[in-house]
């Protein structure tokens, strides 16, 4: 026996660890939707119809095509209106990325008022079929066929 060992009466107990606070597990997510909110309500304010307040997509400058996202303020300058109608013409795939936002963050929400860890995982083959529609939405939009979709 060890005679300089601390006797078992003056170890440290361990603990369990104490559960995280609401606040704190809300912090995260609430500041995310802030910070959104906030993004939203400057393009609700700042109209981006006008010219001359937000840079110009490069692709479209430089090449005269559309990329995915052209179009993406004005629609959500359209959807900080609540006009829907004018958002998925000016950028369809970025009002369903609107609804998903939507989505995620209510389920990160619920999850994080109940103390429970949100971690979105895809499979490698879902991205392949996001990144499939996101070039299907580009190469369309461009086509005379898909003038539809061009902002």
């Amino acid at each position: 026996m060890d005679p300089y060992a601390t006797p078992a009466a003056f170890r440290p107990q361990r603990s369990a660890p104490s559960p995280e606070s609401l606040v704190r597990r809300l912090l995260t997510p609430l500041g995310t939707l802030v910070a959104v909110g906030a993004a939203f309500g400057y393009v609700g304010t700042v109209d981006p119809n006008h010219p001359g307040h937000y840079p110009v997509c490069p692709l479209l400058a430089l090449t005269g095509i559309y990329c995915p996202g052209c179009g993406g303020l004005r629609s959500a300058h359209a959807v900080a209106h609540g006009d829907f109608r004018a958002a998925l013409g000016d950028n369809a795939l970025a009002v369903v990325g609107y609804g998903v936002f939507a989505v995620v963050m209510a389920v990160w929400l619920i999850r994080a008022v109940r103390g429970r860890p949100t971690q979105v995982t895809l499979r490698p083959a879902y991205w392949w079929a996001i990144g499939a529609v996101i070039l299907v939405f580009t190469v369309v939009r461009n086509l005379p066929l898909g003038s539809a979709l061009a902002p």
